[in-house]
């Protein structure tokens, strides 16, 4: 089996050395395997370290993790591979053979089109020593119980002949999710299909928690912001005849204007602004929706704490966005 393993990397010298060791003791051993570190935009020196340490690197001289998903997938993937992976630069493997794994769960169940490893917070590790302040992130930012069902943009695996199907709009904040609604809906162009996303049980990685509240409000926000983003792009593609939805966002990836103008013709809107209500009430519908006998105090003060945390988000969403924060915020 061809794979295809792309790192994407953005101004990650001080890591991207141990990354490039961590991805060279992977067992590859049955894969006809090629690792291609995306040096994208950098500003420092990460694709001279991830060469010494023994890395393929393409040097992109125009960053974003969307425009640099199109030139993996599109461009600088092999025509022959049959299986692209998705790596982000600075997460951990938990398992010496986590690629081949996801490889080979994704060839073995041919009508899936995404299949994760689940995310776990560096902070939610065995042993570790918590402080107050973690555990209030913790509370606060939630967690990724959905990750069979969303797309984590940190560790993936797709068929090629299925991410070539897409392209991503330049400038996505939130890349990830909005990929995951072109593959639900095959570009907007049939209901969602919730088969066609699956995580790989008894697989995950480990990622860095945000350890300071002002990170913490500051990753929420690209969170929020990219999500109401891509609702306005997602109502442009729709406004497109069925059947050439797919055709119309291959033309927007290639205008890097487009993603900007979209936005600014549709947002903001009464009588939300810029970012619909969904997003700061959305903590509270899950818990309406709890059988009131397991809803315990514990879990209805983790509930008040986290709204009160997605109102500032909220709000600090609304204010950057009215401000022009918005396309390729990060």
């Amino acid at each position: 089996m061809r794979v295809d393993i792309g790192v994407f990397a953005h101004d990650e010298a001080a890591g991207i050395a141990a990354m490039v060791a961590r991805l060279l003791a992977q067992d590859l051993s049955g894969l006809d395997a090629r690792l291609l570190v995306l040096a994208n935009g950098c500003h420092d020196d990460t694709a001279t370290q991830a060469r010494q340490a023994g890395a393929e690197v393409a040097e992109l001289a125009e960053g974003g993790k969307s425009r640099t998903w199109n030139r993996f997938v599109q461009d600088l993937s092999r025509r022959e591979a049959e299986v692209l992976i998705f790596v982000d630069a600075d997460i951990v493997f938990t398992a010496p053979d986590s690629l081949k794994r996801l490889a080979k769960g994704l060839a073995a169940r041919p009508g899936l089109w995404v299949l994760n490893s689940q995310p776990v917070k560096d902070i939610a590790q065995p042993m570790q020593r918590l402080s107050p302040l973690d555990r209030l992130i913790a509370t606060a930012g939630g967690g990724l119980d959905d990750w069979k069902t969303a797309i984590c943009g940190q560790l993936y695996a797709m068929p090629s002949r299925i991410a070539r199907r897409f392209h991503l709009p330049i400038g996505l904040p939130v890349e990830d999710g909005f990929l995951r609604a072109m593959v639900l809906t095959d570009g907007l162009e049939t209901p969602e299909d919730f088969s066609r996303i699956d995580g790989l049980d008894g697989l995950s990685h480990i990622y860095a928690s945000e350890r300071t509240i002002a990170a913490l409000i500051r990753h929420q926000t690209r969170i929020v912001i990219g999500s109401a983003i891509n609702f306005a792009a997602f109502e442009a593609l729709r406004a497109q005849p069925a059947g050439h939805r797919r055709g119309a966002l291959g033309q927007a990836a290639g205008d890097a204007f487009w993603l900007h103008d979209t936005v600014a013709a549709r947002l903001p809107r009464w009588p939300y602004g810029f970012v619909p209500f969904h997003f700061l009430t959305k903590r509270l519908a899950r818990a309406a929706a709890t059988p009131r006998e397991t809803l315990r105090p514990k879990r209805l003060l983790v509930t008040i704490v986290g709204f009160g945390f997605d109102a500032i988000v909220y709000l600090f969403a609304q204010y950057r966005m009215a401000r022009g924060a918005g396309v390729g915020f990060w």
